[in-house]
């Protein structure tokens, strides 16, 4: 997290995050356009941002794109602000969720201090992800081209087929979101989780793409919010106060007091 508040120090990095936040997915040429500098300085402030994992790239062809990742900036908010602030706060988050991209591909990235495995059971377990995603009851039996839905509540709340199911490494899916008139329009798009073995650890990268453009930021608004909840789930047994997680805490008491009065006399 040092990295993080270091890389956040500068004006310069924090004017190229403002430049990935309008516009995702560009070049080093086009953000060098927009900064009074060389192409060089631009170069050792993109490197700086990727060190602290606040900016991701991806090969295009030829060409290097880069992502703004939000992950890094909602784990500051969770640790230095939640905390202190009254609840309502979580709503600021939205000003790193509902990003503008006109390729519409969202890319977010986080290191988790766990093994491929014990990640791979986080994404596909029913009990575990429930503490983390909403909520949502998600089942399937992994495997290429079966089905998977989540339900929220009695209703379901998104499907898709799981197009490529490669344990403990890679996970594909179609992604139709059901939870509401406005995003059951969006249509389907496609979801990528990707596990890397890092040391103890594991780069968890997650690519949601597809998505038309001008698409609903519902459809991916939440994912810094998933993949925090994964990271804190795994890493100290404990839950984030944020809707990911406040949910799930909402749904277990209310069964618990279901349990109560059907045994009451």
């Amino acid at each position: 997290m040092d990295d993080v508040f270091k890389a956040l120090a500068d004006p310069t990095r924090r004017k190229l995050l403002d430049k990935l936040f309008k516009e995702d997915g560009q070049t080093l040429g086009a953000l060098e356009k927009r900064l009074p500098m060389t192409r060089f300085g631009v170069m050792k402030h993109l490197k700086l941002l990727e060190e602290a994992g606040l900016v991701v790239t991806r090969r295009q062809g030829r060409e290097k794109l880069h992502f703004l990742n939000a992950v890094p900036i909602r784990l500051i908010h969770d640790r230095w602000v939640n905390k202190f602030t009254a609840p309502w706060v979580a709503g600021l988050s939205g000003l790193k969720q509902s990003l503008e991209d006109k390729s519409m591909k969202k890319v977010f990235e986080i290191y988790i201090k766990t093994t491929p495995v014990r990640l791979w059971k986080a994404i596909t377990d029913t009990e575990m992800r429930r503490k983390y995603n909403f909520g949502a009851v998600v089942t399937s039996d992994w495997t290429p081209s079966s089905r998977y839905v989540g339900v929220g509540g009695a209703a379901p709340i998104f499907e898709g087929e799981n197009l490529e199911v490669d344990p403990p490494r890679r996970l594909v899916q179609s992604f139709r979101a059901l939870w509401g008139e406005d995003v059951k329009s969006e249509g389907t798009s496609r979801v990528t989780w990707e596990i890397e073995p890092v040391g103890d650890s594991c780069l968890l990268k997650v690519t949601h793409d597809e998505l038309r453009e001008d698409a609903n930021a519902q459809l991916y608004g939440g994912w810094p919010m998933i993949l925090s909840g994964i990271k804190t789930l795994l890493e100290t047994g404990e839950l984030l106060t944020t809707p990911g997680s406040l949910r799930w805490m909402q749904g277990a008491q209310e069964h618990l007091s279901d349990v109560g009065r059907s045994k009451s006399p």
